[in-house]
């Protein structure tokens, strides 16, 4: 019977291809047949279960279901099988036309292509309110929202994810786009994937899959398939039965897999049969030529009943919505007519009927196969109950319009982002480290160079490369010409950027591969790709790579984490998800070595709320307007991580140049712990000095001085009976606060050679004259907190004069290099340009000119920039490194500079009970009203704030470190707004509100 009834069903066929070809017209389709028997269909139905307990639905789900399909016409039971393609970037007539679908053909669904997220949401809710039966809405969402829609968030492909080994963090990654899924009035997201990509030429898979392994593709596709659907959204296991090794593409052509059917059982039906038991909602199936599962030459699995319901429906037992690929791909379009192949698919066992090309020429085709009784009234009642019992579990029986407000700050939540740090924390693979090349550690020996290959932007990878330490970028056309310029560094860094949206352009050009092959015979290479694992296939000999890191994709996020691995702020933890040479096999990846240096991160991943931080903008811009500073920087750290690093405003009121995260600013009075103080601790730990080290036996000068007697731990806690300060370059002007030719010259000449600014040169033995100044000065006449220079003047005499090194030096060679704290330093203009310093004055004083680039300091300018209590230079990024230094008590980078104990000793408060809030060197919080912090840093808090606008400000208990960096001095200081304003200590509350746990 069921031979005889295959026969007659391909003389219908037959029959109306040929009444088809003949000029049957679109939605004219009168084509006489005379009756057929319709034992396929009934024997087929009856044998297959439509009430799986995976998918029940209540008893008042049941009624709805059944009074729903009995109320509907045929027309309209048919029209539910059809999901038409929409766009919501096109115009009106193409709306109108999906529109009159919805009215007059009742569609059972929309697949939204291209467009924008609110566009897409106003056409839902138009079309969903003409719907008589609410319609299902679907995206292919495999990667985000952002696979189709504009102006959503893209995460990591499947590609990446299959490197990933914490299974949560994928399911998490379901559970976020099933969150904007819902949000976005969706019911079906396409995806998961779960080709297995074991063909690397594979033109339309590849970054799409989640490797070759059929065990990892399927704990990953179930993780992403079980967040999605906690969030109500129903998933597609896509694409049945396998289309992972093929070499053409189906939207062009029909691709074979010639695989035996026991290969298709073992492997690409594994991960199906897993996640049919876990509840997958639906199942996609590919236009792909099986022979081994199809006899018939060339025929589409997606038309095939031995494939749609024998294998898919009866041997693996699923019962889920089953939707046909695409029905406008070439695979299946440039072979069969439109309408005739839409009855192909639904006889052949599938559900939903995916981009149709003529609905209202199908649905005349399915009227007349139902008059002939080739289609019956049970197979349309087995697929379209099953859908409607789908619409009722999606709650579309109380369906609710889209709320449009807010919706694209919903769709693009701060968490998105938080997730994306540590998918990519998990899934950057380290595949070579020769000799322990990375983390990249031990900078004062390093000199990096870096080299761009490919043809995508790199701009985060560098910079964020430049945080770590000094990387110079080289680039020349002539190889030879390159190596000589590479010749004086250490360590090369080659990053190989192409663009996250290229399917296949991912492979080094020819040029690319000899290039890399030359550099890695000469140099100490590590080479980054932020492309697919596949584009390493041309390279033939690794040998001479001493690095080797996939980072998978080149967006920004990637970009800023692979930066931190080269550099040991995270460890490698990523597996290879695919092979890519006979030394890299799938699940190659070494573990590297995490050093304890500052990372980079989404507040969320270290308990902060960023809408909360995202305040600091409105008080930063306060301060601006308000001519408070013209600009500024500020950076807030926690447990190890910065979370939050933005520039504001300009260098001056009056230039249109604005801050960058790389401008430097005088520091000021931050030049105290930034600088001399980590030397003093030096010489501490080294037990030069302790807490009761007299001051006539640190220097000889103070033998027979008032002073003598001064202690160690009273001199830097400010409680020294000290002066405040003396302006000691009014000695040396005249009435007019002109230079005296005494003291200066406009010209380096000797004994002139100590520069305080553009063409002003004072006299070198000037130095003798200030610290006789000093040690002469009368004492305060009660013991008691008071804040002096005079310290750290005295301090920086004593290091010079015990190690026989100018501070400036002492400070480089024992901190900012190995810290790579490389935009930290005296005199900035030695080395930098000067449109990267903030100037801090119009000085008509005593200088006479703007101030950008020397010090603002007149004392430490007489001692050419460089001075104990005030000279440094520096943005907010080196400036949280020492800062980071500080809170992790001497250790950073897994390097001891100092002993924890010394930390602890020159972090108390040891006068705290005379009223004296200071630590040894440290500003601590106020013990009453008024103090330097917000009011809301614990008391085992410390840092310091300078003159100049800034602030350095770390707390052990909450392991926060924040830092405000400006030039509120400019153009004069004659008023300090800033600080009346309370801007650094509202920030910093701020900041302080913004932790959750």
């Amino acid at each position: 019977m069921k031979n005889t009834g295959i026969r007659i069903y391909f003389l219908y066929v037959l029959f109306f291809f040929i009444a088809s070809c003949s000029g049957v017209k679109k939605n004219k389709a009168k084509v006489v047949f005379s009756h057929i028997p319709t034992e396929v269909a009934d024997v087929e139905i009856d044998k297959l279960d439509n009430t799986s307990t995976l998918f029940e639905v209540s008893e008042q789900g049941k009624k709805w279901v059944d009074s729903i399909y009995d109320a509907m016409p045929i027309d309209e039971k048919i029209g539910q099988l059809f999901m038409v393609a929409a766009y919501s970037n096109k115009d009106e007539a193409h709306f109108k036309a999906i529109e009159k679908l919805v009215t007059e053909n009742k569609i059972g669904g929309v697949i939204f292509f291209q467009g924008g997220p609110v566009r897409q949401a106003k056409l839902t809710n138009r079309f969903q309110a003409k719907a008589k039966t609410p319609l299902f809405i679907g995206n292919d969402a495999e990667w985000g929202l952002s696979m189709r829609l504009d102006s959503t968030y893209s995460y990591p492909y499947n590609m990446t994810l299959g490197a990933v080994q914490d299974l949560k963090l994928i399911e998490k990654m379901g559970v976020q786009i099933g969150e904007q899924s819902k949000r976005l009035g969706l019911q079906f997201n396409f995806a998961p994937v779960v080709d297995i990509n074991t063909n690397p030429k594979n033109p339309i898979i590849g970054f799409r899959s989640f490797g070759e392994d059929k065990y990892k593709v399927t704990e990953r596709a179930i993780a992403l398939m079980k967040g999605l659907q906690s969030e109500g959204v129903f998933t597609t296991g896509k694409h049945f039965p396998g289309h992972g090794d093929t070499e053409a593409d189906s939207h062009k052509t029909l691709p074979t897999v010639k695989f035996s059917k026991e290969r298709l059982e073992m492997m690409e039906f594994y991960p199906y049969k897993k996640m049919f038991a876990e509840g997958l909602s639906s199942v996609m199936v590919a236009h792909l030529d099986v022979p081994s599962l199809e006899s018939r030459k060339n025929y589409p699995t997606s038309i095939s009943y031995n494939v749609v319901t024998d294998i898919l429906q009866k041997e693996l037992g699923f019962d889920g919505l089953i939707f046909t690929d695409a029905l406008n791909m070439k695979a299946v379009s440039n072979v069969y007519k439109a309408g005739f192949l839409d009855l192909k698919a639904f006889l052949a066992g599938n559900d939903i009927l995916l981009f149709p090309e003529d609905v209202p020429l199908a649905i005349e085709i399915f009227k007349k196969a139902y008059q002939d009784s080739l289609l019956t009234e049970k197979r349309i009642a087995f697929s379209v109950k099953k859908i409607l019992k789908f619409k009722y579990l999606a709650g579309l029986n109380s369906y609710k319009p889209i709320e449009l407000k807010n919706l694209y700050q919903d769709l693009n939540s701060s968490k998105n982002a938080a997730l994306e740090y540590e998918l990519y924390e998990n899934a950057i693979t380290v595949l070579k480290n020769t000799n322990a090349v990375l983390p990249i550690k031990e900078l004062e020996k390093q000199k990096i160079a870096y080299v761009k290959m490919g043809d995508a932007t790199n701009g985060i990878f560098i910079s964020t490369l430049k945080k770590y330490a000094e990387v110079t970028e080289i680039a020349d056309g002539s190889l030879d010409s390159l190596q000589l310029k590479l010749k004086p560094f250490t360590t090369v860094i080659i990053g190989y950027h192409k663009s996250n949206v290229a399917f296949r352009n991912y492979d080094f050009t020819d040029e690319e591969l000899s290039k890399l092959d030359f550099l890695t015979k000469s140099n100490n290479v590590i080479l980054d790709v932020f492309a697919s694992p596949y584009s390493l296939l041309p390279i033939t000999n690794f040998n001479n790579l001493k690095g080797l890191v996939v980072s998978y994709q080149n967006s920004a996020i990637a970009q800023e984490v692979s930066a931190e691995l080269v550099f040991g702020a995270i460890s490698s933890k990523g597996k290879l998800p695919v092979t890519v040479s006979a030394d890299f096999v799938a699940k190659s990846g070494l573990s590297t070595e995490k050093l304890n240096v500052l990372g980079f991160t989404a507040p969320e991943n270290v308990g902060m709320s960023p809408k909360i931080l995202s305040k600091i903008d409105g008080i930063a811009q306060k301060a601006i307007n308000e001519k408070m500073a013209p600009g500024m920087q500020i950076l807030v750290a926690r447990k190890g991580k910065v979370v939050f690093q933005k520039s504001y405003g300009s260098l001056t009121y009056e230039g249109e140049a604005k801050v960058s995260n790389t401008v430097l600013y005088d520091v000021a009075s931050l030049t105290k712990i930034l600088s001399t103080l980590p030397n003093a601790m030096l010489q501490y730990d080294s037990q030069k000095i302790n807490m009761e080290t007299r001051l006539d036996s640190m220097l000889s000068i103070f033998k027979n001085s008032n002073k003598k007697d001064i202690r160690f731990k009273e001199l830097l806690s400010h409680y020294a009976q000290l002066q405040p300060w003396i302006p000691f370059y009014k000695a040396t002007i005249d009435r007019n606060g002109n230079p005296l030719g005494t003291y200066y010259k406009k010209v380096m000449e000797v004994p002139y050679s100590t520069k305080v600014a553009d063409s002003l040169y004072l006299r070198d033995d000037y130095h003798d004259t200030i610290m006789k100044r000093i040690a002469d000065s009368k004492l305060l006449p009660q013991k008691g907190y008071r804040y002096s220079d005079f310290t750290f003047i005295i301090l920086k005499e004593y290091l010079e004069k015990l190690t026989g090194k100018k501070l400036d030096e002492l400070s480089y060679e024992n901190f900012y290099k190995p810290l790579g704290a490389n935009n930290t330093m005296y005199n900035p203009l030695e080395k930098i340009n000067k449109n990267r310093v903030a100037p801090t004055e119009i000085d008509t004083y005593f200088r006479h000119q703007t101030i950008q680039g020397y010090v603002h300091d007149m004392g430490a300018a007489m001692e050419g920039g460089v001075g104990g209590h005030a000279g440094i230079f520096s943005n907010s990024m080196d400036v949280a490194k020492i800062m980071q230094l500080y809170l992790q008590k001497g250790n950073y980078g897994n390097r001891e500079y100092f002993s924890q104990k010394t930390f602890d000793d020159f972090n108390t408060c040891y006068f705290c009970a005379e009223g004296n809030r200071r630590g040894v060197g440290f500003d601590k919080p106020q013990l009453g009203k008024s103090g330097p912090t917000c009011g809301c840093a614990s008391m085992t808090s410390f840092g310091h704030t300078g003159f100049t606008g800034t602030m350095a400000w770390a707390d052990p208990e909450t392991e926060i470190v924040y830092i405000f960096l400006s030039n509120r001095t400019y153009p004069n200081d004659a008023v300090n707004k800033l600080s009346k304003g309370n801007i650094r200590e509202d920030i910093q509350e701020i900041i302080y509100d913004s932790i959750e746990f």
